[in-house]
Formats: C-alpha cells, sequence, structure tokens
C-alpha cells in the first residue's frame, strides 16, 4: 500500500486551558487520535455530537491548534509551519474543508461566480480568463451549468447550495477534501445525490475525501473506511462494510443496533449492549475507557482506556481493523439471547 496522504498521530485538542501545569486542559475535545488517510478513498468519521469529529478537520485545515501530538500532510509536518511557511500551505489550497451549512458559510452578497473564485483569489497567480475557466470547471464538476454563475445563494435549493460549497472546495484542485456533515440538512434524493457526486470526484480528481456524520448507514455505500469516535477518541476504524456487519467495540454496535431498519432481520437490540435498566454501574476513574460507564460488558481492565488494538479482520488488510476496547473479541460472547441467534449471515452458512 503506498504512503498515506494524511496521517495524525496522538493528537489531542482542547478549547479550554488547563488547572494547572501539565494538563491538558478541561474542555479536551480530542484526545490522543491516531489516523490515517490514503489518497482516492472515502473515509467516514461518525459519533454523537460533541465526539470531536469536526475539531479533527478544523486541526488538519488550521483553524485549531493542536495541544499535543502531530499531524503531516504528504510527508510535511504541519505543526511546525509557521509564518510564511504556514501561509503557503494555506493558500496552496491543497487541504479544503466544506463546512456544515452552506447558506452561513456563502456569502449572500456575492454571486456563485464569485463566491466559487474566492480561493483562486487567495492562492493569487491566475489571470482573470483562467479564473473564469476554473470556476467553470469546478461548477461542471458538482454538475451544475454555467447558467448559475450569476445567481446569489439566496436563489438555490439546498442541494444547490451544497453544491457550491463543494465547487468553492474543489476549485483549487485539493488533494484531501473534508466535508461536515454534507447530507445532513439535505432530503433522501438530494443526500444521494451529493454522495455520488463525492464518489465521482474522489475519481475524477483522485483526491482523499473524510465524510463526517452522525449516520453510520447514510455512508455504507460510498465509504471505504470508517473511524467511529467517542468523547474525543476513536474508537474503533476499519472497512465499513467489515465494521457495519460485524462491529468491534461495544459503541459502534449500539451506533449500528439503534439505526433504524426496515429488513425483516435478526440483529442487535439496543437493550443488549446497555447497562441492565436500575443499574448504576461502578464509579470509574478519570482514566477509564470513555464508554465504560455506558457499556454493558464494562470490566476492571476497563478502568484504563485501551489504545487502539487490531481485531480480526477479512479484508486484505486485517491490520487496518482496529478497535480501543478490552473485549473487543469477547463481548459477543456474553449476549443474552447467544450471538448465533441474532447474526443472519452465521444462520445462513449453518
Amino acid at each position: 500500500m503506498s504512503a498515506p496522504l494524511l496521517v495524525v498521530r496522538d493528537l489531542t485538542v482542547t478549547y479550554a486551558p488547563p488547572r494547572r501545569k501539565g494538563s491538558l486542559g478541561t474542555g479536551a475535545a480530542l484526545s490522543a487520535v491516531d489516523l490515517e488517510i490514503h489518497a482516492g478513498e472515502i473515509v467516514g468519521v461518525v459519533g454523537e455530537t460533541g465526539s470531536g469529529k469536526t475539531t479533527l478537520a478544523r486541526a488538519t485545515v488550521g483553524l485549531v491548534r493542536p495541544a499535543a501530538g502531530a499531524i503531516s500532510f504528504e510527508g510535511k509536518e504541519l505543526g511546525v509551519l509557521r509564518g510564511r511557511d504556514l501561509r503557503d500551505f494555506r493558500r496552496s489550497g491543497q487541504v479544503q474543508l466544506a463546512f456544515q451549512d452552506p447558506l452561513r458559510a456563502l456569502d449572500g452578497d456575492l454571486t456563485v461566480a464569485q463566491v466559487v473564485a474566492e480561493p483562486l483569489d487567495i492562492v493569487g497567480g491566475l489571470d482573470k480568463a483562467e479564473r473564469r475557466r476554473r470556476v467553470d470547471e469546478a461548477l461542471g464538476l458538482v454538475g451544475l451549468e454555467t447558467s448559475f454563475r450569476d445567481r446569489h445563494p439566496r436563489q438555490l435549493s439546498g442541494g444547490q447550495r451544497q453544491r457550491v460549497s463543494l465547487a468553492r472546495a474543489i476549485v483549487t484542485r485539493p488533494r484531501l477534501l473534508f466535508c461536515d456533515e454534507p447530507v445532513s440538512a439535505l432530503d433522501v434524493s438530494n443526500r444521494n445525490l451529493v454522495l455520488r457526486l463525492l464518489d465521482t470526484l474522489r475519481t475524477e480528481l483522485g483526491l482523499a475525501v473524510v465524510i463526517i456524520a452522525h449516520d453510520l448507514s447514510s455512508l455504507a455505500g460510498v465509504a471505504d473506511r470508517v473511524a467511529v469516535f467517542y468523547r474525543g477518541r476513536l474508537v474503533e476504524q476499519g472497512p465499513i462494510g467489515e465494521v457495519l456487519a460485524r462491529p468491534a467495540h461495544p459503541y459502534t454496535a449500539l451506533l449500528t443496533a439503534s439505526a433504524p431498519s426496515v429488513q425483516l432481520e435478526d440483529r442487535l437490540h439496543p437493550d443488549q449492549l446497555r447497562h441492565p435498566l436500575g443499574d448504576t454501574g461502578r464509579t470509574w476513574s478519570d482514566g477509564a475507557c470513555v464508554f465504560a460507564s455506558r457499556c454493558a460488558f464494562a470490566h476492571d481492565a476497563c478502568d484504563e482506556q485501551p489504545a487502539l488494538l487490531t481485531v480480526a479482520g477479512s479484508g486484505p488488510d486485517p491490520t487496518r481493523r482496529t478497535a480501543a476496547c478490552h473485549v473487543a473479541d469477547a463481548w459477543r460472547t456474553q449476549l443474552d439471547p447467544p450471538l448465533d441467534r441474532l447474526d443472519p449471515q452465521k444462520e445462513a452458512v449453518s
């Protein structure tokens, strides 16, 4: 496998000052995150609100400064860039972020052409004719005709505004694109359109795409891999098909079990993965697993946050399947009823 495009190592981001010397602060949004993104792949980043998904994107593009850890892009350490070097990297447009709310992110006083051209004005070095050509090219790539050039964001539908936001993000021809909740405010038809569009863009432009989302199932048809976050921790990652079919971390299993399904199938139920009703559980230390207080399988070892451990995988590269759980390979045996009655694939084989 080729070298990763983006490498995140032991990344910690905090939004509150430390109370004492040596502390990382009380508002840690990310804690000791390790993640790799390869060129040409789509990676889903999922988790509930406040889990650190958007903070990961903001730290990568330089909008927030990490408290600890390292971020490297194409082998270049971003954390050590200062002054002119940092400005040059940002103006190169190689890493872009499409914000969650396109209506608020797009300047309502500018036309679509002006909005999309803004990054090119920052990059500089292009004459008027080349800027116009690049804007038209970006609009074409997201499925908008040049007739949209003179419209304003308020004259567009939600799906069209989202595509304008993507056009602005890709006009610099980036290598890595973060999309923050790109389909959360769209109806089903526009949601599928935008997801298919992202798949097309990664193929035509050869860029890596990171899709931040709450919903695992919405990524099933487009993402290659998924990284699951909970309370600032990366708790599981791996090929999305394997993670959805057989989650290794109890929190990931809870996400998949809580998702609505129209299929008449046996599946895990949320009550099997939570503490029994009325069970307040034990008191956990500050260094405990972040999911311990909600996990039905937590035990004494969980009083210490586990590192990402390799778990069994069936793909060509099983080492890319990891989970931060002491019982990743064992919690299924503790289910009631037993897993054999809940796994339709196993039933089909037998």
